[in-house]
């Protein structure tokens, strides 16, 4: 499974240029279905491209482009992925020499916080109220 996966990332490009050949050819037969407007749709009269052949050809080419465009954005997403672990975490990827990072140092306590006002209720150098 690996070597077919390896080929096919070797050949990323042509895959690529085939993609984008695909999905431009879906468009094109997309935007010349018969729409409820009338479309891009050819007005030809023959029996092949009639409004009811057309609509039927169209109809399965855009299918198959559909197809292939999944099949190719699938083939291409599988080839490009790496190996998958099934087991095992991110703490394993971590490098031999890491250590826990080193814990702050205590700190000193806590400055004492100011005495409580004198027993008159007020501060000194603060405007007294008006006695009534």
């Amino acid at each position: 499974m690996d070597a077919v996966r390896g080929f096919l990332h070797d050949w990323r490009v042509v895959l690529l240029i085939i993609h984008v050949g695909v999905t431009a050819a879906m468009i094109v037969v997309i935007l010349l279905q018969r729409s409820e407007g009338g479309g891009l749709g050819m007005g030809r009269s023959d029996a092949l491209f009639s409004v009811r052949g057309q609509a039927n050809i169209l109809s399965r080419l855009t299918a198959i482009f559909a197809g292939i465009f999944f099949f190719l954005s699938l083939l291409m997403a599988w080839s490009v992925g790496g190996p998958v672990r099934s087991t095992g975490s991110i703490m394993d990827t971590l490098p031999a020499g890491t250590t826990a990072p080193a814990t702050p140092a205590p700190t000193s306590p806590a400055p004492a916080t100011p005495t409580a006002p004198p027993a008159g209720g007020t501060t000194p150098g603060a405007p007294s109220a008006p006695n009534r």
